[in-house]
Parts: C-alpha cells; structure tokens; sequence
C-alpha cells in the first residue's frame, strides 16, 4: 500500500504541474476568431498589453517594426499577431520572423501571415517585422495575448496605420479631373485659369 501511495504522489509530482500549466505545443489560437482552442472565456476588462508600430504610413514593401508589450508587471505565455484591414477579416501582409520567441503561421494558405509564440516562456514584449503588400486600404495590427489558461484577451488593437499610394492615388484623380475640365473649357473657346475658372474670351 505504501508503495501504491508513493507512486500516486510521484504521479502528481512529475506530470501534474504539466497539466496545469500552459502547454507548449498544443496550445493555438484560431485564425479567424483570434480564439484559443481551449474552453473559457476572455476577459472583458480593459487589456495590460499593448501593440506598438514604428510608422503611421506605409507603402508597399516597406517593413514595420511592431512590438506586443506588456504595460505591466504581467507577462504572456501565449499570443496570436495578425494584420487586418480596417474592418476586415483575414490577414493582410507577411511578417518577418526575428525573435526566437515567436514564429509564424499560415493562415488562409499564406506563409508568415500571422505571427504567434513559440514556447510556452513568459514574456513582457515581442518584437516583429510586418512586410506591407500590394493594394490594401487602412490597417490595423489585432491580437489576442493569453496570460494563462484562465486569463487572456482578445482583440487588442494597434492605432490605425495608412497607406501612403492613397494620398497619391487622390490627388491623380484631381489631376485627371482638371485637365478634362480644362479641355472641355478650351473647347467652347474659353481659357482655364490657374484659380479653376473658366473664362469665355
């Protein structure tokens, strides 16, 4: 009998802080829903973490620094990073992997789109490279950091990151617009002024 009680007490000795804890490999947050595939809730109050970018604009192929940060002395075991355009829903752009505690993940068949942990470690920041692509309207990095088990967040949202083409793209589109409007002017025998007027002479 007494053997049968040291070997329960071995049991829980070795393999229950591993259950309890937060698992390293099978642990992951969905890619859509930025949920993990374990059974609880997140949490509602406001998130102890934020998501830092290096620049407010971007054009394509330009590579944005983003960092998760802990505003606090509460780390994160776990994480899921993603790219979205403003009120959409799968991820935009590629990431560059630079810190052994994170890696990349493929999601909707694109390599590198998301980026989550790679360890189990608690961590007070992560650091990341955002590739911007082709033909995106306004961004906005979106995560869901897991403290623990019981405690994670999701949603958590950098400030709004603008592409820069916009700009230009608008203001081709005043100058398509003007010269039409001059040779429309210069067609009824009127002059177009630097002002915008057309003046019949």
């Amino acid at each position: 009998m007494r053997r049968h009680s040291c070997f329960v007490f071995l049991f829980y000795g070795i393999f229950l802080p591993g259950i309890l804890s937060f698992p390293q490999t099978n642990t992951s947050i969905d890619c859509d829903s930025l949920l993990p595939n374990y059974e609880a809730e997140p949490q509602t109050s406001a998130p102890p973490y934020i998501i830092a970018v290096s620049f407010d604009n971007f054009e394509p192929g330009n590579e944005i620094q983003v960092t998760l940060e802990a505003l606090r002395d509460v780390g994160f075991k776990g994480f899921n990073l993603q790219a979205r355009e403003i009120d959409g829903d799968i991820p935009v752009g590629t990431f560059k992997i630079t810190d052994p505690n994170t890696k990349g993940l493929e999601c909707h068949n694109m390599t590198n789109s998301a980026v989550s942990h790679a360890n189990s470690d608690v961590k007070q920041k992560v650091t990341t490279t955002w590739i911007a692509p082709h033909d995106v309207r306004e961004i906005q990095f979106i995560a869901t950091v897991v403290q623990n088990l019981e405690n994670f967040w999701v949603g958590i949202q950098s400030k709004t990151l603008t592409p820069m083409h916009s700009e230009s793209l608008n203001g081709t589109a005043k100058s398509k617009r003007k010269i039409m409007i001059e040779v429309e002017c210069n067609k009824r025998g009127g002059t177009y002024t630097t002002q915008g007027r057309c003046i019949m002479v």
